[in-house]
């Protein structure tokens, strides 16, 4: 029983053919078009108006050559929350639980923006590994920490994602089953226990936006320093 608990972050296939891609690539099909009319219908205003927003907040603290990083972020910050929170309704599987994909979108984006740093401004992206006034017996040991934290940095983000989304999936199930084994028993304890797992959904729908954002905002943290 307890390993059933794990069943719901196994990619699923079908004829052999694991799913993952399908539930990668169905987010983009929700999402509609923006089409050439003046005035647009209200999902399409909604959306244009979030992704604006969130444009100019993302990129407010950058410089015009980190701007042309917006289209990818934004891109980025509606995949994510899209798949997160499909990845709340029943019978689905969300892909952002698996590490393997998590790491695939974070090493990437992180070795484009070191590389950047190394090829713009060497000297800074470099004088990042050791802070000014550092006494010279600490520079060896210093410059080690520093470059050991720099590697780990996409290590954090993948880890950081999956770890949020795969505990908060974990739990939904578990309270869900208590729900299930408590009902033909004690009616009044069961009632409670879905009063709980109602707050816990809600919240967990909360932490899908908020660990989507995190993921895009210390992406362009990093940027930051390398622009």
């Amino acid at each position: 029983m307890v390993m059933s608990f794990f069943d719901q972050f196994a990619s699923p296939s079908f004829l052999g053919i694991p799913l993952i891609v399908v539930a990668i690539a169905l987010p983009w099909v929700l999402f509609p078009t923006p089409s050439s009319r003046w005035v647009n219908s209200r999902l399409i205003a909604v959306q244009t108006w979030f992704i604006n927003r969130f444009t100019n907040q993302l990129m407010m603290p950058l410089n015009m050559g980190g701007h042309k990083w917006a289209l990818i972020l934004a891109s980025l910050m509606v995949f994510l929350i899209t798949i997160n929170m499909l990845g709340l309704l029943p019978y689905t599987f969300t892909p952002t639980t698996q590490l393997s994909l998590n790491m695939g979108l974070a090493v990437p984006l992180w070795l484009a923006t070191v590389i950047i740093g190394m090829r713009n401004q060497p000297t800074v992206a470099l004088g990042h590994l050791l802070p000014e006034g550092t006494p010279i017996p600490l520079i060896p040991v210093l410059i080690i920490i520093e470059t050991i934290s720099l590697f780990i940095r996409p290590l954090a983000l993948g880890v950081r994602l999956t770890a949020n989304l795969t505990a908060g999936h974990l739990l939904i199930q578990l309270i869900a089953t208590a729900v299930f084994v408590l009902l033909p028993v004690m009616p009044t304890v069961a009632v409670l226990t879905a009063a709980v797992l109602f707050l816990l959904t809600l919240l967990e729908v909360a932490v899908a936006m908020i660990q989507a954002y995190v993921f895009v905002l210390l992406l362009s943290l990093y940027l930051q320093e390398n622009v």
